[in-house]
């Protein structure tokens, strides 16, 4: 099977991709990535074909007044000059990261089978929860089911307005009004991290987490035998920014040794207590005895596979969601604000009650309930013929 996995340039949703890849060749198929600049090299050192597609990066978007209506274009302009591109490599099946609309259309226009990568849990609205990104568990009794039709019909009308702008640049570009759809949605997350719900759409798949490390350094910890905090700033521009100056400042009087993982350069001068850098995030997880970190998914589903516990500090887009959720599931605090204060005391209590970890190992035995993506891919491709 030939296969084209389009991502865009977050780290949040390239390394999926990237993982996704590794997966597709140790089962003897053919993927090749499409992705961002910065991500070629790495993929191309793994084995894996890649090449560049411009404008799939969000960051150009942040300042725009519709965003919806500005991706949604965005999207168009892509699926067109995606399309040739694809119809080049000839692919037997599309993987397009759910933030890839226009590799989705541009697939469409070709005929050629398309799978939706989630690198993330199902974030599609249901009429059994609360709007996704609310944090909310889902409302129980009357009182709990009424807020969620309330905050729900608060938000159907983006959700059409979303609709009704898709439908304008599908048409724009030769395609149906409506969306046909995927011939599956691989939803790449833990089981313990998603929500139950009566209407689980058939095509989706919770596949666990596709990971992969970014970077082949190796980053030493502080010597000692006290605590190990991990910290992992986040790399959205959603994220909070100085969390690990902040984080650092908690620590400072607390005996326990830090390391920060980043892909900038350590600063010059660290407290002999703290390490910081690039480095293979997957050995210090091994480590490490509590994770602070900004609510990306990718880097939470890390942490509780290795049954890490963590602290959370969301910023927006997705990251309160997925904050509230590993809470709700016990493997970890929130903290917000975000305040050194906060810091400081969220992760005493999580050093202080081994039920933290508990929980991030038990969130970390339920990948044996995923499926194999590659083969779920297989499968709609045999489906979709």
């Amino acid at each position: 099977m030939r296969v084209v996995v389009v991502s865009g340039g977050d780290p949040g949703h390239v390394v999926p991709a990237i993982a996704l890849c590794l997966r597709f060749t140790e089962a003897g198929d053919t993927p090749i990535l499409l992705t961002g600049d910065r991500w070629v090299e790495p993929a191309t050192a793994e084995g894996i074909t890649a090449s560049r597609v411009p404008g799939l990066s969000l960051d150009d978007l942040r300042d725009v007044p519709d965003l919806g209506r500005a991706l949604h274009d965005q999207a168009a302009v892509l699926a067109s000059a995606l399309a040739p591109q694809l119809a080049a490599l000839e692919p037997d099946l599309v993987v397009c990261d759910v933030l890839a609309l226009g590799a989705s259309m541009a697939a469409e226009l070709l005929g050629v089978p398309w799978v939706q990568l989630s690198p993330h849990p199902l974030y599609e609205p249901s009429k059994w929860l609360p709007p996704m990104g609310s944090g909310l568990a889902a409302g129980t009794g009357v009182r709990g089911r009424l807020r969620d039709a309330v905050l729900r019909a608060m938000t159907a009308r983006s959700l059409r307005q979303g609709e009704r702008q898709r439908a304008v640049v599908r048409q724009r570009i030769g395609l149906s009004a409506k969306e046909p759809g995927p011939a599956a949605r691989l939803i790449a997350t833990l089981p313990a991290l998603e929500v139950p719900r009566p209407d689980w759409p058939r095509d989706a798949h919770v596949v666990g987490p596709l990971l992969w490390e970014a970077s082949r350094k190796t980053l030493s910890p502080p010597p000692g035998d006290a605590p190990l905090v991990m910290v992992a700033p986040s790399t959205a521009w959603t994220g909070v920014g100085s969390m690990a100056e902040m984080t650092l400042e908690a620590l400072r009087d607390m005996d326990v040794r830090a390391v920060v993982s980043t892909f900038a350069p350590a600063p010059a001068a660290l407290p002999q207590w703290v390490r910081s850098g690039p480095g293979k995030q997957d050995e210090l997880l091994r480590q490490a005895s509590v994770l602070v970190c900004g609510g990306g998914h990718g880097m939470l589903v890390k942490a509780l596979r290795a049954g890490v516990p963590v602290v959370v500090v969301p910023g927006g887009g997705d990251q309160w969601e997925m904050a509230s959720r590993v809470a709700r599931q016990g493997s970890g605090v929130i903290v917000r604000p975000s305040s050194v204060d906060g810091l400081r005391d969220a992760v005493t209590r999580v050093l202080g009650d081994p039920g933290f970890a508990a929980a991030a190992a038990l969130a970390a035995a339920t990948i044996a309930d995923v499926r194999d993506p590659v083969e779920v891919c297989r499968t709609a491709l045999s489906l979709a013929r």
